[in-house]
């Protein structure tokens, strides 16, 4: 949405990758004073436009990775930095971020189980969750969830901060 917005960004995204790799958690005050600057600022430097892409940007995130939270596959600090990214960059270049989070958290998945030796069990697991969706609807996966503590947790921020990084230099 507006230029100033890759630096506070940039500074975010590696305190959260960092506390994310550290303890599994992105804290709220890392996350919630940089979604209300976001807000600030796009008011501040485009009105009340800059206050409804802002908005629309944290609407989006939170929605988009909100789904994933209450499907049991997503942390909620990762749905409050998402939401928080898109209050500074609008919904425009957070769809962009998405997609490129998306492709960045598959690979290091796959690389994660590859080094892990449970590639075959992530392909499994996978093709359930996306599979087997149509049988249980929007109900959580009986197993592949964040609260199951059999399982493996790949901490995402680090996947967040590259995607929304290379949308920066996409545009």
């Amino acid at each position: 949405m507006h230029s100033i917005a890759w630096w506070p960004t940039l500074i975010v995204l590696a305190i959260a990758t960092f506390t994310d790799l550290r303890s599994r958690r992105i804290p709220n005050w890392l996350v919630f004073p940089f979604l209300l600057a976001g807000i600030v600022v796009s008011g501040w430097l485009y009105g009340w436009h800059g206050i409804w892409q802002s908005l629309s940007g944290l609407g989006l995130g939170a929605l988009l990775f909100g789904i994933l939270f209450f499907m049991g596959g997503m942390g909620m600090g990762d749905v409050k930095l998402c939401a928080a990214i898109g209050a500074w960059i609008g919904p425009r270049q957070l769809l962009t971020a998405i997609v490129l989070t998306g492709i960045t958290g598959g690979i290091m998945a796959v690389c994660w189980a590859a080094a892990g030796g449970f590639l075959g069990d992530l392909f499994t697991g996978s093709g359930d969750l996306v599979f087997g969706f149509k049988d249980r609807g929007m109900r959580q996966h009986p197993e592949l969830v964040l609260s199951n503590p059999r399982t493996r947790k790949l901490p995402y921020a680090p996947a967040i901060a590259i995607g929304t990084l290379v949308s920066f230099f996409s545009r």
